[in-house]
């Protein structure tokens, strides 16, 4: 609005290579005795990762070599020596390949999702003249956030604003719930507005988040989107640049302390549920 895993592969067995963790065999045996051996899952190790890698490097393979038919690659030399020279390349380049698979599928995002509280356990963020503190109702809406969330069977990590955990922390999304100040701005400072995490490596995740919070909260609270009043505070949030760059997120300001105060602090349970319809259209979608 923080990983890789390595993995092992069992090498093919090697003619001639001895087996330390079995039994010496006879060199001939029934054809039985073979039959058995051979569909042994035991005596032929594979594993889904090898699989991959040995998919991926003869898929590679073919793609290089099909390129050898073509006119200009005869013409630069025979094509005896260019399919050795694309069988050496390609088998130099299988390390890479299989690295480059492991990195995109192990380590996905965890399911859990993060909720932050803004200015809780920082400041009193916003104070109104009444003494309520943006903090405090900040507080009241994640936690009201959370439980409804946990009720529906989702872990939900409540952080605080500089919470140790930010960093690069890892989640299927993260929202930092803010209210809007206290002071009196003009008759047109009420509703609510929603700013997203823009890096690299998340952006889309972010603006669908974005989009889908945006919609189910103004349809659930009835609040008009303030258009046009997102700070840079939002949008620059230290969070986003804390976090792991694949973490959607997202920062909303649920409300105006002054033009909305009554509907904050009186239908705080509509504004939560707002934001759940939100977090869900997001996990759903």
């Amino acid at each position: 609005m923080n990983a890789s895993e390595d993995f092992d592969t069992i090498p093919q067995d090697q003619p001639g290579t001895a087996e330390p963790d079995f039994e010496e065999k006879p060199k001939r045996q029934p054809p039985k005795t073979q039959a058995r051996q051979k569909n042994d899952p035991a005596g032929n190790p594979f594993t889904f990762w090898r699989g991959m890698q040995t998919t991926l490097a003869v898929a590679f393979v073919v793609a290089t070599l099909f390129t050898l038919w073509t006119p200009g690659s005869l013409v630069e030399s025979s094509l005896e020596a260019r399919m050795a020279q694309a069988l050496q390349s390609a088998s130099s380049d299988l390390p890479a390949i299989a690295e480059a698979t492991a990195e995109s599928a192990i380590s996905p995002l965890p399911s859990n999702i993060g909720i932050v509280a803004g200015h809780y356990g920082y400041d009193s963020g916003a104070v109104c003249s009444n003494g309520a503190t943006e903090a405090e109702l900040n507080l009241e809406i994640a936690t009201l956030v959370q439980k409804k969330l946990t009720d529906l069977g989702y872990t939900v990590d409540l952080l605080e604003e500089f919470d140790d955990r930010l960093e690069g922390y890892r989640a299927s999304m993260l929202l930092s719930i803010h209210l809007d100040s206290c002071q009196y701005i003009n008759d047109q400072a009420t509703g609510f507005k929603v700013a997203a995490a823009l890096s690299d490596q998340n952006a889309a995740a972010s603006q669908k988040l974005t989009s889908c919070i945006s919609e189910q909260y103004g349809e659930t609270t009835g609040l008009a989107y303030h258009a046009g009043s997102v700070t840079d505070d939002m949008t620059y949030y230290h969070a986003f640049s804390e976090i792991d760059g694949r973490t959607p997120a997202a920062i909303i300001e649920a409300g105006f302390l002054n033009m909305d105060y009554r509907f904050i602090t009186e239908d705080t349970e509509r504004i939560a549920d707002g934001i759940v319809a939100g977090l869900l259209c997001f996990l759903n979608n």
